[in-house]
């Protein structure tokens, strides 16, 4: 049996793995995200010290963002433009490739999710779709024609521009950047702020705030829609765990596109259209172990 290791490195924690499957993982371990020096030696001392009974072919690497993907780049490896504190123009791929001597590959964590829902989720057999997560960040990943997309550097899906009626909400939005984009709009923090200061996982499920959460959602998946022409759209993170949300950002969606793109899966089936990620959390850390079988396969 051929092992790898798996790396997602969110914004809060890393989660890394060695194994070569959802279950056969032979070693696990979560680090806190504190500065990158001291996140990353945790790190390196997890493969180090687990590898000598399970070499590794090689390493998958799924970060937060935005990161640079281009192979050409100076920078490529690196954690750019992140609002994340201490965490800016990060050589993340460099220090790991050269600490374990092992071939490293390197993606966004949303696109990893996407991989290792391909394989292992709920997007089994399908080679157009979208991986969107609605957490501490937003953020999504596309897989298009087989292929992850890239391109000028990669996806931002969390950071779209929403119609935003400001007497309806006043909310400003969160963004450093954007202010009152997507991620700004609808991420866990942003309903945090909006609704003084109570974490959305404690405010119940008749709190006005679901359906305005669901509006945001379902303005951006309908764009998604119509821009990717996806044969699944999945929510993950945290704020998607409330499963309550997922009847309503269907109805909306519907509502939204408004008979314009005719297709079942819009109308009669939208629980199979719009649907939570078949592997719960772990899409990110396993989509990690399939993005270095891929690019390693077993020899």
């Amino acid at each position: 049996m051929t092992i790898y290791g798996g790396i997602e490195a969110g914004g809060t924690k890393f989660i890394c793995v060695i194994g070569s499957g959802p279950d056969e993982i032979l070693a696990e371990t979560r680090v806190p995200t504190t500065t990158p020096d001291e996140t990353i030696q945790h790190v390196i001392r997890f493969f180090k010290e687990n590898s000598t009974d399970h070499p590794l072919r090689s390493v998958g690497v799924g970060s937060f963002g935005p990161v640079d993907l281009d192979t050409l780049s100076p920078t490529y490896g690196y954690i750019t433009t992140t609002p994340k504190p201490g965490w800016m123009n990060t050589n993340l791929l460099g220090a790991i490739q050269e600490a374990l001597s092992l071939p490293v590959t390197f993606d966004t964590d949303v696109n990893t999710a996407a991989l290792g829902e391909q394989e292992w989720g709920a997007a089994q057999g399908m080679h157009d779709f979208l991986y969107v997560t609605i957490g501490t960040g937003i953020g999504g990943g596309a897989l298009i024609n087989n292929q992850l997309l890239h391109g000028l550097i990669h996806p931002e899906m969390g950071h779209i521009r929403l119609p935003h009626d400001f007497e309806a909400d006043p909310f400003p939005g969160i963004c450093p950047f954007h202010g009152d984009c997507f991620e700004g709009l609808a991420s866990g923090p942003a309903l945090q702020h909006r609704w003084g200061g109570h974490p959305a996982e404690t405010l119940p499920e008749n709190h006005p705030c679901w359906q305005l959460e669901a509006h945001y959602i379902a303005l951006a998946v309908h764009n998604l829609v119509c821009d990717f022409s996806p044969q699944r759209v999945i929510l993950g993170g945290g704020v998607m765990e409330n499963r309550f949300l997922f009847p309503m950002v269907r109805q909306e969606v519907h509502n939204l596109v408004n008979g314009y793109i005719q297709t079942p899966l819009l109308t009669a089936h939208r629980e199979d259209f719009i649907v939570p990620p078949g592997l719960g959390n772990r899409s990110g850390v396993l989509g990690a172990l399939v993005l270095a079988m891929r690019s390693y396969p077993e020899e």
